[in-house]
Parts: C-alpha cells; sequence; structure tokens
C-alpha cells in the first residue's frame, strides 16, 4: 500500500477511489445504484475485513457520498460501524502505524464521524451524464495526426499558437514537422458510459501526409488506453484514412494481456498521452504485450 500520511486520502488506494466515486457520480442513477457500482469496482476492499484497503474502502466511500450529495444508508452504516469498532485503527496499528500516527488518524476518524453522524446538509448534485458517451472512433480504424518532435497537439490547449513543448531548454512553441498515426484495436466504455480506445502508435515520424497504403507498410505497438471526446478529437486534427479488417482473436494472440481501458476511461487519461511518435522499438516495454512489434496486417490474419 502506497501511503505517505494519516489522513483519509493519504494512500493510493483512497486518491484511487477518490477518483472512481468521482466518475460514477456523473452517472445517472440514485446513490443505492451508484454506490453497488463502487462496490462492484472494488469488491475485494469492499466485502473483505481482511483486506489492508477494507476499511478505508468504506470510510473513503462515506466521506464522498456526503460531500456530493448522495444518500447512502449502507456507505454511511457501514463508515461508522468501522469508527466505533475501532476496526480502521486495528488496521493502522497491523500496518505498522506508531502511536503518534494513531492519534492523528484517530482525530481524523472523530471528526469524520461527527459529520457522517450529523444532518446532511442539503447539496445539490452536479448535472451528469444523461447517455452513454458516444465512439468517435471504431476498431480497426487508422488515424492520422500532425506532430512536432513526434508529439501530438496538446488536446487542453484551445488556441494552437499557445502549444508549447517543453524539454531540456525550456519551452518552444508547437510547430508541425511530421505526421504520427494510430489503429484502433479495442474500445469498449467503463460501467457502459465512459468510452476508451486502446491504440496501436506507428514507429515511423512521416515528413509528408500519410496515405493509408504508407503508413500501411510500418511498424506498430500497442499502448495503453485513453479517452477522446470530440473537441480533443477536433483539437488533435486526427484524420481516418482507412480501416483495417480487425480479427477480435487475432488480436488475443498477438497482444495478450491486453487491459481493458476502464481505469482509463475513469480517471480521463486521454489517448493525447500516448500518441507520441518514438521512432525505433528501444522504448518498448520489457512485458507483453507491450514488447511487440506488429504489423497493420497481422491484425487481420
Amino acid at each position: 500500500m502506497g501511503t505517505w500520511g494519516t489522513g483519509l486520502y493519504a494512500t493510493d488506494f483512497a486518491a484511487d477511489l477518490r477518483g472512481t466515486i468521482r466518475a460514477v457520480a456523473r452517472l445517472p442513477f440514485d446513490a443505492d445504484r451508484l454506490a453497488a457500482i463502487v462496490i462492484d469496482a472494488e469488491r475485494q476492499a469492499a466485502s473483505n475485513p481482511d483486506d489492508e484497503d477494507h476499511t478505508n474502502f468504506w470510510l473513503v466511500m462515506a466521506d464522498q457520498f456526503l460531500r456530493r450529495g448522495l444518500v447512502s444508508a449502507d456507505a454511511r452504516d457501514h463508515a461508522l460501524r468501522i469508527i466505533d469498532t475501532g476496526a480502521d485503527l486495528e488496521m493502522q496499528r497491523k500496518l505498522g502505524r506508531d502511536e503518534r500516527g494513531l492519534r492523528k488518524r484517530r482525530q481524523m476518524l472523530e471528526e469524520l464521524r461527527t459529520r457522517l453522524a450529523s444532518p446532511a446538509p442539503p447539496i445539490a448534485r452536479k448535472p451528469g451524464l444523461r447517455k452513454p458517451e458516444s465512439f468517435l472512433m471504431d476498431v480497426g480504424d487508422v488515424l492520422i495526426y500532425p506532430t512536432c518532435g513526434g508529439r501530438p497537439r496538446n488536446p487542453y490547449a484551445a488556441r494552437p499558437d499557445r502549444l508549447k513543448i517543453y524539454g531540456p531548454k525550456g519551452g518552444q512553441a508547437w510547430t508541425q514537422d511530421g505526421w504520427g498515426a494510430i489503429a484502433i484495436v479495442d474500445r469498449g466504455r467503463a460501467f457502459d458510459y465512459f468510452a476508451w480506445y486502446t491504440p496501436l502508435v506507428v514507429h515511423t515520424r512521416f515528413d509528408a501526409r500519410p496515405e493509408f497504403d504508407t503508413v500501411a507498410g510500418s511498424s506498430w505497438s500497442v499502448e495503453l488506453a485513453g479517452t477522446c471526446s470530440p473537441t480533443h478529437f477536433r483539437r488533435m486534427a486526427l484524420e481516418r484514412v482507412g480501416q483495417v479488417p480487425v480479427v477480435a482473436a487475432r488480436i488475443a494472440d498477438l497482444l495478450p494481456g491486453l487491459y481493458k481501458g476502464d481505469r482509463q476511461a475513469i480517471g480521463d487519461v486521454s489517448i493525447a498521452n500516448r500518441m507520441t511518435i518514438r521512432g525505433n522499438a528501444a522504448h518498448l516495454k520489457q512485458r507483453a504485450p507491450f514488447d511487440r512489434i506488429v504489423t497493420l496486417g497481422d491484425l487481420a490474419g
């Protein structure tokens, strides 16, 4: 467990769970349905009292639901019971927390208990999703995009003239000097709502705008999944140039252990983070499927 203090959110698990709840809270369901989704996403921590993250799970969920105006008696009662029985402090002790740390943790728990046991002030729930996010790219789509030093445009910047590339020499203006390409090998929706895409990224940076036949002859490697909103799609100037008839069974053979993109979708990690052109295979990770070099022809068997 990555931990850096005694606070409720001072562990990697708690910080990640907060992000999950932030995403889940956007779904158009009542509090009990949202709680069930969060529990299902972290089934081990939620259901096993011996799991080191068990008490943190229920404390964080109760706190986050309270802060977001979501009324879940189950989450609140679980958290109160954990506090009142001393289960969290006992787990902290097992994990090696010293007496000074336990005193600070106890103070945090007392403050949380007071808030949970008090009448919840009315909080207007923020507008969320009304329907699942639309897919912008299909499995098999091959897309090209402008690059600078092998990097795509930053989709979080509205104006291209304000784009910056940062490096050892400091910031410099983003100026197109080539083209890159991705091919979509998987896609899906986290919680049936948040869209994600898994790309192959070409190893070659092209000087001139490439056509499908040009990129098809190159080598590629797979990257982790990412999200892509219509705004990001437009700002990165993604352009579809062709399609490969991907055979799902072939993907399983070529890229064993390929992850689904639920975590990236929940964290809203942009596919832009995966689209840098490396120029060679030296960047490949030492574990499957990220250690593989493939061609577009391989995808179709």
